[in-house]
């Protein structure tokens, strides 16, 4: 049976990614990929499709893990009836190749331990050809365009199609695994001296957390979703992936299950805000030069989402030969919806500029050109349907949010010509922006609910309208915000969280049956930090909080019913949204004067 989405811990180094199972397997495990058309490549799969297991051979009493503190070092701790052994997983960030190591390392008594090693690459289907490293102890590992090897002082032998091993880890032992992966048509990569990479590791982490200028409530929490925001950065092109994997159910053992490992321009102004608020402008900077290089072009080609080096082709399909995460299927690669029209995203671009600009971070003069030629396309297209936010793959509609982005792109752009003295048609862009304010307003706004709506027309309601008050279209003093908020309470929460979709839709694209999206219950606790309510905001960020996994992990969704934790883990947006509400209301509590309160875990 798998494990629990929330049983996992995240490693990496900011190039790879691996998910580490609380009983000592690693079960996901992306490397980069040399090919321009996906994002990653050569993986060791799940479940039986691929696996590398460490842990005692048996007799275990008691598990715990922890990260070391300010770090993205994990430690299991294994408690047996024979002893105590802990297992130490990291990545050190060496750039020149990506290692994994796994250090067992004995505590007390004498311990047996056990190695399960299943090495499948292509998505599990792919077996490559093992045999002894020629250069040294291990295991050589190819198959078509990857190569990994393993460095082990143990002895492995084969066992179909398996590496296994039995060994013993006594107190004050400490036996090392490196796996390291390169192409290979290249020499065998380098070993790594361990102690070095140990303390690197450290050091590197320590330092990068030492720069975080937050000093509100819930620090600790805001630093580690900042550690995952960075495990989750691509080096060397700055893009943010939005999740390091693929096809963990939305709904467990249904059929919404996305690929989630490209970088979508919708979290963009989000996460420049929780990078430069927290005082990471190095990483904004190399985001905001991601983002700038990808969508360059001609804006009716722009996408909704690229790749972590700007690709585009990121053609959907099926790996059928896969189970799914317990029998969730299709489990799907690359993401049909990249071609989809979402105006919304224009509006993300434009305001991502203008905080760029407002923080003082320096962009390129070719910048005010680009946007100028997104507004002009935005200018033509602002009044079509689109697929909308949550990527619908019906029928084109008026959506309020993405209505509502296209108003933030001209006022943002607007904003930026007066402040910074760029030459713009001004005349032209406030009449627009006021033609758009006021076609939400009529067509997106139901009198009968007192609230705005999903699209034009509709009695449905959306989780994106409670971002209204935060993008500056209407004040949180207005009746119809507060409408908006009093609706969304009423109609779109489950079990405290809010739903992104209405319950009351009845159709296949409906969503009463998913986990309550974490983000959307983020998103109304701002909307009351913004209306004065801080209690109110507290007691829903708090609700998020005590989801997370005992390392202080979320995934995109979670399920109130089944007490679990669904969709793409972890998950980029909801730790953006994360640390920009403890931003938010630490700051208003600080000006109301109110202490506010801890986490709640």
């Amino acid at each position: 049976m798998a494990s629990r989405i929330e049983d996992y811990g995240l490693i990496g180094d900011c190039e790879t990614a691996a998910l580490v199972g609380r009983d000592g397997s690693i079960d996901w495990l992306c490397w980069p990929n040399f090919d321009s058309d996906a994002c990653f490549a050569a993986l060791l799969g799940t479940s039986r499709h691929g696996r590398w297991r460490i842990s005692p051979a048996g007799g275990i009493t008691g598990t715990s893990r922890r990260y070391r503190d300010n770090t993205l070092i994990l430690e299991t701790r294994f408690e047996t009836d024979r002893g105590v052994v802990v297992l130490i997983d990291f990545m050190p960030p060496r750039g020149k190749a990506s290692d994994v190591v796994r250090l067992v390392r004995g505590i007390s008594g004498r311990v047996k331990m056990r190695l399960d090693l299943v090495i499948r690459f292509g998505l599990g289907i792919d077996v490559p050809w093992v045999r002894r490293n020629p250069d040294g102890p291990g295991l050589l590992a190819i198959c078509g365009q990857d190569m990994i090897v393993l460095r082990t002082q143990v002895e492995t032998r084969g066992e179909d199609l398996t590496t296994v091993a039995d060994f013993e880890v006594g107190e004050g032992e400490t036996i090392p695994f490196v796996l390291t992966y390169g192409p290979s048509h290249l020499p065998v990569p380098e070993p790594i001296d361990l102690e070095a990479a140990l303390k690197d590791a450290e050091d590197y982490w320590t330092e990068w957390c030492n720069r975080c200028s937050y000093h509100g409530v819930n620090r600790a929490l805001v630093i580690r979703s900042l550690i995952t925001l960075k495990a989750l950065t691509f080096r060397p092109t700055g893009g943010i992936v939005a999740a390091p994997t693929t096809s963990l159910p939305e709904k467990l053992a249904g059929a919404r299950n996305w690929d989630y490992r490209f970088c979508w321009l919708r979290d963009a102004t989000f996460t420049l805000l929780a990078l430069m608020n927290s005082g990471y402008t190095e990483e904004a900077a190399a985001w905001h030069s991601w983002l700038q290089r990808a969508v360059a072009g001609t804006p009716a080609d722009m996408q909704i989402m690229y790749g972590i080096m700007g690709q585009r082709r990121l053609l959907e399909w099926e790996a059928g030969w896969l189970p799914g995460y317990e029998g969730a299927q299709p489990v799907r690669i690359g993401n049909a919806a990249h071609a989809q029209l979402q105006l919304d995203v224009y509006g993300e671009l434009i305001d991502a500029f203008h905080q760029s600009r407002m923080a003082q971070l320096k962009l390129g003069e070719e910048n005010w050109s680009l946007e100028c030629t997104v507004i002009d396309h935005l200018a033509d297209v602002w009044d079509k349907p689109d697929h909308g936010i949550w990527e619908r793959r019906g029928e084109p509609r008026h959506y309020v949010f993405s209505k509502v982005m296209t108003w933030v792109a001209f006022d943002r752009a607007i904003k930026s010509a007066e402040r910074f003295g760029f030459k713009a048609p001004l005349v032209k862009w406030r009449v627009l922006r006021e033609a758009i304010h006021r076609d939400v307003c009529q067509n997106g706004f139901d009198r009968d609910l007192n609230s705005f709506v999903e699209s034009y027309g509709s009695k449905l309601l959306d989780a994106s309208i409670l971002l209204l008050p935060a993008v500056g279209f209407l004040p949180p003093t207005d009746p119809r915000v507060r409408g908006t908020i009093d609706a969304i309470e009423r109609y779109m929460m489950r079990d405290g969280f809010v739903l992104r979709h209405d319950p009351r839709e009845v159709s296949d694209e409906t969503q009463p049956i998913e986990g309550a999206f974490l983000a959307c219950s983020l998103w109304l606790a701002d909307a009351h930090v913004l209306a004065g309510d801080l209690d109110k905001a507290q007691i829903m960020f708090d609700r998020v909080v005590a989801v997370a996994n005992d390392l202080g992990l979320l995934a995109e969704e979670f399920d109130s019913g089944a007490g679990r934790q669904t969709g793409n883990f972890p998950q980029a947006l909801t730790h953006i949204a994360l640390i920009n509400t403890a931003h938010n209301l630490s700051e208003a509590m600080a000006e109301a004067g109110k202490p506010a309160m801890q986490r709640s875990k």
